[in-house]
């Protein structure tokens, strides 16, 4: 077996779809994420050549001190409990030579702000079925984590509190993955300052910005931000300070989505109102709840869900595309062998184009490999339903962000 390759300055190699680079039972294929506590590599089992597999390892600087240890591990524990097929999959929690990692399932596609953004970039929608689907998927993910229990049957009391479009993932095969536990309130020996917030103000819920106790209505509140922006292609919460940006989710003054989308039912609005109202008492009581609505919505449209594979495929066609191949080279290539090196691949992310992932515990990316399949397949150049060019706040955005 060849040796794990660490670069001169030591750091871990991080491979590429042609150069594997050995890493414990793994080979990595390069870094595709980075975030606060860890980087994320796409790699595989040396054993198993036919699934593509995220490593998520973390920084060695912070292993240096033993409670960040534990913060990861403790996130590592959770997302293992959390077998759900809206929920990214985490098959094993270790240590390499001093390097605490986690194996994931590899997610080939998109998060969700990455779909809105080139939705808003290509002067269309997500069409109202497929976001109706996507976030009824959202909620049934959500629902899951909520009513954990441990081996003894106790509630684990799981609280997600950072539901937002970067921690939602959309697969070029068409499922919907919820990617982001690692701030979850759970009765595990997790703890988080009192008064101190987490996650993003723009998807929070009116008593998460208040710094109230929190229970699974608060991510049923941000699970409906989502819904409303998967409608619209409008940000529903914003401000030009981040004073001005807290006073308008406390008061949580919704329009429904009908009025930027005349495509949305007043069913659907009502759904959407329903999942935001400011007041926890006259919300959707459980994310379950919230599920069977929106799937209620869904049987009238008569929508199959492979219609997001397609939506997905011919949205982002040269990135699938650069994904079988990528995907390919991955599961065929082995480690030291120079023909494989030389030949020239797609170009990998650098360090000044790497996506960052969200929060400081990210786990940003992840699941199944691609079939092996060479060449995409075709797909009908149609877009979804459009009802006039949305407006432009997407696209402003990550403009600021670049």
């Amino acid at each position: 077996m060849v040796g794990d390759r660490p670069s001169q300055d030591g750091k871990l190699s991080p491979g590429a779809p042609n150069d594997p680079v050995p890493f414990g039972k793994y080979y990595l294929l390069g870094l595709i994420a980075r975030g606060g506590m860890a980087e994320v590599y796409r790699a595989r089992r040396q054993t198993d050549s036919r699934q593509m597999l995220a490593v998520k390892v973390m920084r060695p600087q912070l292993a240096r001190e033993a409670r960040f240890i534990d913060m990861f591990h403790r996130e590592g524990k959770l997302a293992m409990m959390l077998r759900n097929r809206c929920i990214v999959e985490t098959h094993e929690l270790g240590q390499h030579e001093g390097r605490h990692y986690i194996a994931m399932e590899y997610i080939g596609g998109r998060d969700l702000t990455q779909v809105l953004r080139r939705c808003q970039e290509t002067n269309q929608r997500i069409p109202v079925p497929h976001a109706v689907y996507i976030a009824a998927r959202i909620a049934e993910g959500l629902h899951f984590a909520h009513t954990l229990v441990d081996a003894a049957g106790r509630p684990l009391n799981i609280v997600n509190r950072d539901v937002s479009p970067s921690n939602v993932r959309l697969s070029y095969d068409g499922a919907v993955k919820l990617l982001d536990f690692g701030i979850a309130q759970a009765l595990m020996k997790f703890t988080s300052e009192i008064g101190i917030l987490k996650g993003k103000f723009s998807y929070m819920s009116p008593e998460q910005i208040r710094g109230m106790p929190l229970d699974a209505r608060t991510d049923v509140f941000s699970a409906g931000i989502i819904l409303h922006e998967m409608l619209t292609t409008e940000k529903l919460f914003r401000g030009d300070t981040e004073f001005a940006l807290m006073e308008k989710v406390r008061k949580a003054e919704v329009p429904p989505p009908s009025h930027f989308n005349r495509r949305v039912t007043p069913e659907l609005d009502a759904i959407s109102l329903k999942a935001l109202a400011r007041d926890v008492a006259d919300r959707y009581q459980s994310a379950a709840q919230l599920a069977a609505a929106l799937d209620a919505v869904i049987e009238g449209y008569r929508f199959d869900p492979t219609e997001v594979r397609q939506f997905m495929r011919q949205l982002f066609r040269r990135e699938y595309a650069k994904e079988l191949e990528e995907t390919q080279m991955s599961l065929e290539a082995q480690p030291g062998d120079p023909s494989q090196r030389a030949t020239s691949s797609p170009q990998l992310p650098t360090p000044t184009n790497l996506p960052t992932l969200p929060g400081s515990t990210p786990t940003d990316t992840v699941p199944r490999a691609l079939g092996g399949r060479t060449e995409p397949p075709t797909v009908p150049d149609s877009r979804g339903p459009d009802d006039g060019r949305p407006r432009g706040f997407w696209a402003t955005l990550f403009k600021k962000r670049k």
